[in-house]
């Protein structure tokens, strides 16, 4: 305890940013509803929000070595704060895209923030327990943050101001309790042809994570409300498919290790459409029908990323793994911009069921693309690989170094 304790401050504040974000992504969606957005208004919404953290995630790394850490994320957060607050006072899509897209980039800058100062402060002995606190964070925080949305209603004013005041406490830990003042990172590049020639599956994996598990993040409320849930039954909705991204992770990770990785794949990418067919053919209305559909799609869907991000980093050369980090997360973000539009368009004409059998359609053509790629490459043998499967959050490519790597674990 006494080596996790001065981390308390970061981790603190990271449950501050990530419920606030969480909280804030399901409630525009809701809050755009009820103000008579029209669903494909609420999904170019959405992809504002993608565009800003596309955006932020290239440029953070910049803003670090120029003013620093706590300048860095002092004017984020006071920034996303504000916007926040503007939203309530101007209700208008094309006002709600631009504060979205500022979010966005706020958003990331944040997370990159702390995770890259919890990164100068870790140790390989206390990483492990480090990273395992953390995704309980994570978790802990973004379920709970969806449970204020029935606590204090979509209407009114209130919610916007709460997760303003959340962006702006998340100051306070850091502020107070850390005098630290770590190193800027190295910079971060980008190189999509490169990316592409280490691992062509594994790129178009994390575009497919994007295209489905961010229209889910983002349509997914609308499609609870327009099936006849209540707002307690969307906030248990929305909490059943993140807890359910939790708890085939490491299960299918540990398969990956010892398996050719692109069968685990495989049967990630099938249990994640025949859950997301079920979920538009015979859910229907029913509540618990939909819990449970929900939480199997996410148990399968949400570990993807990590496992397409093993499975490039099994092919990556020396020098290469910080490059493969930012470009799967660049190509996520590509993915989460063009996924809630076209999402958002097929929940216009054809309803509720299009959400889920749009991303069925999506899984069903990376299954077959992945059967493809495995006759075109052989795998990686289990002892060859420079790496084992890493639980992975999608919120900086500093997270990748924060989980450490083997090497790290040896000690």
């Amino acid at each position: 305890m006494s080596q996790i304790r001065p981390l308390i401050p970061l981790l603190v504040t990271a449950g501050i940013l990530i419920g606030g974000n969480g909280l804030q992504g399901t409630f525009i969606s809701l809050r755009a509803s009820q103000e008579g957005f029209s669903t494909s208004l609420i999904g170019i919404v959405g992809a504002g929000y993608n565009i800003g953290f596309a955006i932020g995630c290239i440029y953070v790394t910049r803003m670090l070595r120029a003013i620093g850490h706590i300048r860095t994320f002092s004017a984020m957060a006071a920034i996303a704060a504000s916007s926040s607050i503007a939203m309530a006072l101007v209700i208008d899509p094309s006002f709600w895209f631009g504060m979205r897209l500022v979010s966005g980039i706020c958003f990331a800058s944040l997370f990159a923030t702390v995770e890259s100062w919890l990164n100068a402060k870790v140790t390989n002995s206390n990483r492990a327990r480090t990273l395992s606190i953390y995704r309980l964070v994570d978790l802990g925080s973004v379920t709970a943050a969806q449970y204020m949305i029935p606590g204090v209603g979509i209407g009114g004013f209130q919610l916007f101001a709460i997760i303003s005041m959340a962006l702006t406490l998340s100051l306070v830990p850091i502020s107070l309790a850390d005098r630290s003042k770590p190193v800027a990172p190295e910079a971060i590049r980008f190189d999509v042809r490169k990316l592409w020639n280490i691992s062509p599956l594994a790129t178009i994996g994390c575009i497919v994570v994007g295209l489905t598990n961010a229209s889910f993040r983002s349509l997914g409320p609308i499609y609870a409300e327009q099936i006849g849930l209540s707002v307690t039954q969307i906030a248990s909705f929305m909490s059943a498919g993140i807890v359910g991204g939790v708890v085939l992770q490491y299960p299918l990770g540990i398969y990956s290790d010892r398996l050719d990785r692109r069968v685990i794949i495989l049967v990630a990418t099938l249990g994640s459409a025949l859950a997301a067919l079920y979920l538009a053919i015979f859910a229907g209305g029913n509540e618990w029908r939909n819990f449970v559909g929900i939480f199997v799609f996410g148990a399968f869907a949400m570990p993807l990323y990590s496992l397409c991000s093993a499975h490039a980093n099994d092919h990556a050369g020396e020098g290469e793994h910080a490059l493969v980090s930012a470009g799967m997360l660049f190509f996520w973000s590509a993915g989460a911009i063009i996924g809630p539009l076209f999402a958002s368009v097929l929940l216009d004409h054809f309803g509720p069921q299009a959400l889920f059998i749009y991303t069925a359609v999506i899984l069903v053509a990376f299954m077959a693309y992945t059967a493809l790629r495995m006759t075109a490459r052989a795998p990686v043998p289990a002892e060859a690989r420079s790496g084992r499967f890493r639980n992975l959050l999608r919120t900086s490519a500093f997270f990748t170094k924060l989980a450490g790597s083997d090497k790290d674990d040896r000690g």
